[in-house]
């Protein structure tokens, strides 16, 4: 299977939590490591990868939702 990086992350637990969320709507996506730990407590960078037929799906599903707020009527 191909997979395409979706998102990066400072922390490897953050990376989890968008699995998690992929996860709970049938997307599947894998945390890659990117490197070592900068130092104690400061987290490992991690990359969430997705299937490319998925990317789009994922991505809308991991956006910030738009405030009705910010949206003006003319």
């Amino acid at each position: 299977m191909a997979w395409t990086t979706l998102r990066t992350t400072n922390t490897y637990l953050e990376a989890e939590l968008m699995q998690q969320m992929l996860a709970a709507h049938e997307i599947p996506a894998r945390v890659v490591a990117q490197g070592v730990q900068a130092h104690f407590g400061g987290g490992t960078p991690a990359a969430v990868q997705v299937d490319p037929r998925d990317w789009w799906t994922a991505l809308l599903l991991l956006s910030p939702i738009d405030d009705a707020e910010d949206v003006k009527p003319e």
